[in-house]
């Protein structure tokens, strides 16, 4: 990329500068510390220059947006064109209390609904049942049938929004009560827009919110890959996510390796059932974390951008370009939150979502600042998705495509994660691939030893977080916290009573034998799924036909 004669005076000219102007800078004033590090621990060097990217092809490694390997970003105008979607993630309390947030935040400019479920819904569990206690509606919303999700979606219309929902174990059930809703609304499947999270593999990773073994629960997804590219062409079947490799204490590097051998993985698995690469690939969707790194940040992105498009032409052999691009959604880093002076927490969101924009995101959530400490309260979301609209309408970055691309230091950068990155695909390989990888706890030490290292560099002062172990102050934390509806439970747990007494229990008995049949046997499950949904049975009791059939996964330990 640079004349071989340019980058040999280019070499005398730095040789020249260290040795005069930087030791004379030196003398007089001495570097802040001995070393300056990454958020995730990796050395920064003084100065990039183009001796850093020497061996670099542009048109090979960088090229030019909406074209391969898509470094710059999956479209040639990126958000001249169109801006990214503001999908505020929300849930908590009841299904009624959720709607009127989502109702809210549509009316403040928010461009997509993304659902967070509270724990017992993530675990497939009924908000009545023993398991759940306690757990009601603290992390999102509940939902433990079809009639919650008519009444989370009341007057919302499925055919005009597009919805993201976080779930994974009982993604497919969940699945089927958006989809039944919809129906019930007028709206046809092939019209539905959306993604469903669906990414069980970075449970056993990183979340642990698993309860099938991995074998059954992969079968599960590509059921979702098959049914959805058979029945709803608009939407997202999974969404591939490193966001909570990157909350368990991951280096960025290790979220996108570890992000990218799962889709990988997928892809693998849908393959072997017959799928054409083609059919599918166009619908996979990724979710990433946004750190305090800024330069980290953005680099990660466009790596991976670059292998995900390398992996899908070369490896599997797409031929369609909507193949290899990836799409992705950004969400800001709840790790990096602090109960301490929690105002801070706006200045940190509003730096991840400039990185996560000067990336190329396609959808972003903004965190609240008072996460370390509540669910969000209506002002502190409000002030979350203003941050977002303030970079979209005030700050001009959103005027110009990839306007870091040709930076020395985030080239190098993006070509040492991508680095990083294919030498844990080596690793993972050498393993035997990602299940026998969960099995011998090697994602789990990794990220294990990488967050150790940094919750050790803060004890040592080497890294500083305001307001935690620097610039520290006593004051009472004074902006207001969410409270939910105090009756929220007993009108869910009536709810639930009701409904079990109304519907026809036959019938529920019948759709329910009909799943455990095809759950014994190979079948994709989803027709089943919606039918027992339709019907009125409960989350917990599809899942529970599910654990009988498939059992219930426990992590080994390792020494």
């Amino acid at each position: 990329m640079f004349d071989q004669g340019q980058l040999k005076a280019l070499r005398e000219a730095l040789e020249e500068w260290e040795a005069t102007t930087l030791k004379d800078s030196l003398a007089r004033q001495p570097e802040r510390r001995d070393e300056f590090i990454t958020t995730s621990s990796e050395p920064v060097n003084r100065l990039y220059t183009p001796l850093d990217i020497a061996d670099l092809d542009y048109l090979q490694d960088i090229g030019l947006p909406g074209e391969y390997p898509y470094t710059r970003g999956i479209h040639p105008t990126m958000y001249r064109g169109r801006l990214w979607t503001k999908r505020m993630f929300a849930g908590f309390g009841t299904a009624e209390e959720t709607n009127q947030r989502f109702k809210y935040l549509l009316e403040q400019g928010q461009t997509g609904l993304s659902i967070a479920f509270d724990l017992p819904t993530l675990m497939g569990y009924d908000t009545d049942a023993p398991e759940a206690l306690g757990e009601f509606g603290k992390c999102g919303v509940a939902v433990s049938s079809l009639k919650d999700m008519e009444i989370l979606l009341k007057d919302i219309p499925l055919d005009k929004v597009s919805t993201s929902m976080t779930i994974n174990s009982p993604a497919a059930v969940i699945w089927a009560m958006y989809i039944a809703t919809a129906e019930k609304q007028g709206v046809a499947s092939d019209v539905l827009r959306g993604t469903t999270q669906n990414d069980i593999l970075k449970e056993y990773i990183a979340q642990k919110e698993y309860i099938f073994p991995p074998e059954p629960s992969m079968r599960l997804v590509v059921d979702t890959i098959e049914y959805g590219t058979n029945h709803l062409p608009a939407w997202n079947t999974i969404s591939i996510s490193g966001y909570h490799i990157r909350e368990a204490g991951s280096t960025a590097a290790q979220e996108l390796a570890f992000t990218l051998a799962d889709g990988i993985e997928y892809v693998r698995w849908a393959v072997e059932r017959g799928l054409e690469i083609d059919d599918f690939a166009p619908r996979l969707s990724f979710f990433f974390n946004a750190h305090n790194d800024f330069f980290e940040e953005i680099s990660k992105y466009r790596a991976a951008r670059r292998i995900w498009a390398r992996e899908m032409r070369d490896r599997f052999d797409a031929k369609q370009e909507r193949s290899w691009l990836m799409r992705f959604h950004t969400q800001t880093a709840g790790v990096s939150l602090t109960a301490q002076q929690p105002e801070n927490n706006i200045v940190r969101v509003a730096i991840q979502a400039l990185a996560a924009i000067l990336g190329g995101t396609q959808s972003l959530h903004t965190n609240s600042m008072d996460e370390a400490l509540a669910l969000p309260s209506e002002h502190a979301v409000t002030v979350a998705l203003r941050t977002q609209q303030i970079l979209a309408e005030e700050s001009g970055v959103a005027n110009t495509v990839d306007p870091l691309g040709g930076s020395f230091f985030v080239e190098k950068l993006t070509n040492e994660i991508e680095a990083q990155a294919r030498d844990y695909f080596k690793r993972i390989e050498e393993l035997g691939g990602v299940l026998p990888a969960i099995n011998a706890g090697f994602f789990q030490r990794e990220i294990q030893e990488a967050a150790y290292r940094y919750q050790r560099e803060i004890d040592a002062d080497d890294r500083s977080i305001v307001g935690v172990n620097a610039f520290q102050d006593e004051e009472p934390v004074k902006i207001p916290l969410l409270a939910m509806d105090p009756d929220g439970y007993q009108r869910q747990v009536g709810r639930l009573e009701a409904l079990r007494s109304e519907r026809d229990n036959a019938a529920v008995g019948q759709a329910l034998d009909r799943l455990r049949i095809a759950c014994e046997g190979t079948e994709n499950t989803m027709p089943y799924i919606l039918d027992a949904v339709r019907s009125y049975a409960t989350l917990g009791e599809i899942i529970d036909v599910m654990r009988d059939v498939f059992g219930t996964y426990q992590e080994p330990s390792w020494l």
